[in-house]
Order: C-alpha cells, then sequence, then structure tokens
C-alpha cells in the first residue's frame, strides 16, 4: 500500500499558499529595476529640455498669445475666467466621453438638477472641473490646492509624490512642465480611472500659464495635445499645437463678448433700477444660464430677473435654448 492517501485533503499541491515563492513557476522572475518609479522614464530632463528648445518658435508664440488672452481676460473682470472655465470642462466632457452639453452643465450648477441615470456621475465630475478651473489660485500653489485635495489624505500624499516627481523639470518653461504633469498623472495607478483623466486636464491647465491668473486652455478645439502620445517631443509639440488653437479660440470668444457687452450697455441706458446691468454681468460669466443662477448672482427678486432676462430677451440681446417652458437657459445673443 502507498504510504499517501489519495483522499488526504492536507497534501499541499504547487498552487497551494504553503509553497516557497521561489518554487512558483507559474510567477514571473523579480527583477528589481521594474519596481522603480515609472517616472524614471516618463520624466528624463534631457529630452524634455531637448524638446523645449527643439520647438522654442511654436513655444513663444503661444505665450504671446496667452499674453493677449490674460490681457483680454483682465479687461472682461472675473466674468471672462468663469465663462472659459465652463467652456473649458464641458469641451473635456467630449474627450471623455460624457458628452456634457452647456445647457445641461447650467441646469446642474444653477438648480442642482440634471444628475440622473448612468451619466449623472460624469455630470458631477465636469461641474467639478468646471469650478477648479474658475477657482482663485491658491496663496500657496501646489497639485494638491489645485485640485483641491483636503490636507493628510491619500490623495494629498499622491499628489506630494507627483510633485517630488515633476521637480526635475521645474527649470523648464510652465507649459512644458504642464505637458509633463499632464502625462505623469495619467499614469498614476493610485487614482481611480473616471477621475484620474480629468485631474490630469484640470492639473495641467492650471500649471500651464506660469501665473496666478487663470488657466492654460487645451480642449476647445481639438484633442490633440490631451491624446498624444509618444516621445517627450511628440507630446509637447502635439500639446503647444492644440493650447494655441484652443487661446486663438478663446481670445474670439472674448472678443466677441466684450462687443456684446458694449452693445448690451448701449442699448439698456433706459432702463431703471440695478438689476438690468447686474443681469448683464451676470450672463457674461456663463456659456449658458438659468434663472436661479442669475437671481443668486444679481442678488434681484425671481420677478425682476424674470422680467429683464425677458426684456433683454425681446432686445435681441439674450436668446432662450431649451424651447421648454420648465427648467429654461439662456445664452447671449451675439
Amino acid at each position: 500500500m502507498p504510504d499517501s492517501n489519495p483522499l488526504d485533503y492536507n497534501y499541499s499541491g504547487p498552487y497551494d499558499g504553503s509553497a516557497a515563492e521561489a518554487d512558483l513557476w507559474f510567477l514571473p522572475a523579480f527583477d528589481e529595476a521594474e519596481t522603480a518609479a515609472p517616472t524614471a522614464e516618463l520624466l528624463p530632463f534631457a529630452e524634455w529640455s531637448a524638446a523645449q528648445e527643439a520647438l522654442a518658435a511654436n513655444l513663444a508664440a503661444l505665450c504671446f498669445d496667452l499674453g493677449r488672452l490674460t490681457e483680454r481676460s483682465a479687461g472682461l473682470g472675473e466674468a471672462a475666467p468663469q465663462r472659459l472655465a465652463q467652456a473649458e470642462a464641458v469641451a473635456l466632457s467630449w474627450w471623455l466621453g460624457e458628452r456634457i452639453s452647456a445647457d445641461r452643465l447650467a441646469l446642474w450648477l444653477g438648480n442642482r438638477i440634471g444628475a440622473l441615470g448612468e451619466d449623472a456621475s460624469g455630470l458631477t465630475r465636469i461641474a467639478w472641473a468646471a469650478r477648479r478651473l474658475a477657482a482663485p489660485a491658491p496663496a500657496q500653489p501646489s497639485i494638491a490646492m489645485h485640485l483641491g485635495f483636503a490636507p493628510e489624505t491619500a490623495a494629498a500624499q499622491t499628489a506630494k509624490d507627483a510633485t517630488a516627481a515633476l521637480a526635475a523639470l521645474s527649470s523648464l518653461h510652465a507649459v512644458t512642465y504642464s505637458c509633463a504633469a499632464f502625462h505623469l498623472w495619467r499614469s498614476l495607478a493610485e487614482r481611480p480611472d473616471p477621475l484620474r483623466d480629468i485631474e490630469a486636464a484640470v492639473l495641467a491647465a492650471r500649471l500651464g500659464t506660469g501665473t496666478a491668473a487663470g488657466f492654460l486652455p487645451q480642449s476647445l478645439i481639438s484633442f490633440a495635445g490631451l491624446s498624444a502620445s509618444g516621445s517627450p517631443k511628440r507630446r509637447l509639440a502635439a500639446w503647444i499645437f492644440a493650447s494655441h488653437q484652443a487661446v486663438r479660440d478663446a481670445l474670439m470668444q472674448l472678443e466677441r463678448l466684450a462687443d456684446w457687452q458694449t452693445r448690451a450697455r448701449a442699448q439698456t441706458q433706459d432702463l431703471s433700477g440695478r438689476t438690468p446691468p447686474a443681469l448683464i454681468t451676470a450672463v457674461m460669466r456663463h456659456p449658458m444660464i438659468t434663472a436661479p443662477q442669475a437671481q443668486a448672482e444679481t442678488a434681484s427678486s425671481r420677478a425682476a430677473v424674470q422680467r429683464n432676462i425677458t426684456e433683454l430677451t425681446s432686445r435681441g440681446l439674450l436668446r432662450e435654448v431649451t424651447g421648454q417652458g420648465r427648467f429654461r437657459v439662456w445664452a447671449v445673443r451675439f
């Protein structure tokens, strides 16, 4: 009789935990090099520096128009960054596959309605992006502050690690630095998939100007910069190209908005009270706005807001975009 009992369930097989790890033939061989941080390959200073040098002319052209955008934004006050932030967030939703329209975002920001169904989480993420892009620069800018992470959390620790990894590129231009930060954040396994991409885009936009004012738009025209892969030079070239397209589009939007503001003030001089000028300012802040939003931002009564919205619509300054009797949304008529 053999000594082993075929019905002995204490028998240790090759897949049981009692087997030594070195004997587990089905596991890949341990390689210490593979345990190193992936940022060493993703953020080689020499390659990013060479890419910036090769694209210096493109980068200079972008910075020139970015300076024009900063000047134009300052002339329009706080309306410009808020309006552009919502437009950028809506554009990002299409890159992410969420496909959130401007009127849906307006209804959510103003009435907290519309977050139903399978895309509810997507709408809340896009609303978060709009708020973060429009948020004032923190006193001590950091990745955690730009993304709104609470201190002493796992997310804040991840932000600290990313900051340490990006330290090697801190001497490069802000646009180059933002591009590297975008690709680094997208590579982090610590962040959940639904949030990682939108956080990367918001972070890069906030870091891209190198100043306390505004953000660097990226997706208003195309997603070339967000979708690029390959060498640092290919990624940076696509980043600069898409950013320059977005900056030019933002410039045109603000120029049209400035012309509308002049026309609106001229056509409402005969209207009395403080609501008309306050309503014009509120409308300028948003690509699309609801009556509750306008009421909150003008500190006027609901009746006064509705009456002035109707008046501005009849004068060709506003247009209603939904065609509905309830939950209506208005936009500037250029």
